[in-house]
């Protein structure tokens, strides 16, 4: 019987959290630009063009702050996923399908560091 890997080594572990910590890095760099860019007034310098356009602008200002909302949701669950990784990588439980108990795929987790199920559990929730 071949002897299946339970968990990750602790080398391997390591190599995780640092690509897990420059992701995390990188999303939190994100979150900050997709804020201010919400934050920031949009003023385009519109006040003397005509009330037509002035009206267009504003329901895309709308638009716009709608979706960047939407992407900074996006990003902070992101980043909360990335920060639970890292907790399983201290408890050594990082990398193992929380559905088959297996090793999730170590190219699959380079991709998707925050990842929990196997591509295998993945296809059997559809």
């Amino acid at each position: 019987m071949i002897d299946q890997q339970i968990r990750f080594s602790d080398a391997e572990l390591q190599e995780f959290k640092e690509l897990i910590n420059s992701k995390l890095d990188k999303a939190k760099n994100d979150l900050e630009l997709i804020k201010s860019a919400y934050l920031n007034d949009s003023n385009n310098g519109t006040e003397d063009t005509s009330p037509t356009f002035k009206a267009f602008e504003e329901g895309s200002e709308t638009m716009s702050k709608e979706a960047n909302s939407q992407l900074a949701i996006r990003q902070e669950k992101f980043i909360r996923d990335l920060k639970n990784a890292l907790i399983r990588i201290e408890n050594k439980t990082y990398g193992i399908c929380k559905v088959t108990g297996k090793l999730i795929n170590k190219e699959r987790l380079k991709i998707v560091p925050h990842a929990t199920m196997s591509i295998e559990a993945k296809n059997l929730q559809r």
